[in-house]
């Protein structure tokens, strides 16, 4: 979403969660792309003005004006010449598109491979009135930072090599699964119009909810397929990165989740096999190479 939900379309939401609905919130807290920064040299990127923060709170959880740099990321292309007429690209570790690994126990997430995400925000999580399980299934790695708005974006943070002292806040939560019983966000402020909006389909303003689940990720991207050259009939297939040519696990993460919101023992009964990712820690690598080359 990029434009504000009405109060209306809100309250649909809300007593569908309070149904027993599933929800699942792929949602950009700020504007920023590559493809305004590639139209100015420099941008800022402000807030979306959603009106459903006060939901989310609700429910439990926090979307922060912020965005998640990492280390562990993917890579972008950027012109560094010029042969004749033809531009030279080189590929670029780009800290705004983290490649988060799943590291949980939760089906979701289980042996998947990293995946791709794109300007993604910090999520924290709240107190609710109501019993929610709250589970983490996406974090950066250890090697984040966090920026907070208003945020001056360029291409000027590739020129210097990074500082892994730098990227010291740990792990962030950018992925949550909420399980239980969710207050409504309209507890007391529920109009004649919006009862009787209930009333014509048959249905009651309920309060809290019954037993229901919804997923939360602090980026829409995660599950948009990349359509090169504005052609809206081509597209890559979803978790494919074209510009470091390597295929993340954002389709089986949809996948997961979505069977998972359905019914949730079909995935774990799929998901009982366990494998072992072992994945070298690139900073420490770096920083320990000569002595394990000496060794």
């Amino acid at each position: 979403p990029q434009i504000a939900f009405s109060e209306r379309d809100k309250f649909k939401i809300d007593q569908f969660v309070m149904q027993g609905g599933r929800v699942m919130w792929l949602v950009d807290r700020l504007n920023a792309s590559l493809d305004s920064m590639r139209t100015n040299s420099r941008f800022i990127p402000m807030d979306y003005p959603l009106n459903i923060e006060d939901l989310l709170f609700k429910y439990g959880v926090r979307i922060q004006p912020d965005l998640v740099l990492d280390m562990e990321c993917s890579k972008i292309k950027l012109v560094v010449g010029q042969v004749g007429n033809k531009p030279q690209f080189d590929l670029f570790p780009w800290y705004y598109h983290p490649a988060v690994l799943p590291n949980g126990k939760h089906p979701i997430v289980k042996n998947l491979d990293r995946v791709d995400l794109h300007f993604c925000s910090s999520i924290d999580t709240i107190r609710t009135k109501t019993p929610v399980k709250k589970t983490v299934i996406l974090t950066s790695s250890k090697y984040s930072r966090l920026q907070f708005s208003p945020i001056d974006l360029s291409f000027e943070i590739l020129k210097y090599n990074p500082d892994p002292t730098k990227f010291d806040k740990g792990p962030q939560s950018v992925g949550v699964l909420l399980e239980g019983t969710f207050p409504s966000g309209f507890e007391n402020r529920v109009s004649e119009e919006m009862q009787n909006g209930l009333k014509q389909i048959g249905l009651e303003y309920r309060s809290s909810s019954v037993p229901t689940r919804m997923l939360v990720i602090s980026d829409g991207d995660v599950a948009a397929n990349y359509v090169p050259n504005n052609d809206q009939k081509q597209w890559l297939p979803l978790g494919f990165n074209y510009m470091d040519n390597a295929t993340y696990a954002n389709k089986e993460l949809m996948l997961n989740a979505i069977e998972y919101l359905i019914d949730p023992s079909g995935v774990i009964e799929a998901r009982t096999k366990e494998v072992k990712l072992r994945l070298l820690d690139n900073v420490r690598a770096k920083q320990e190479g000569n002595m394990w080359r000496t060794l």
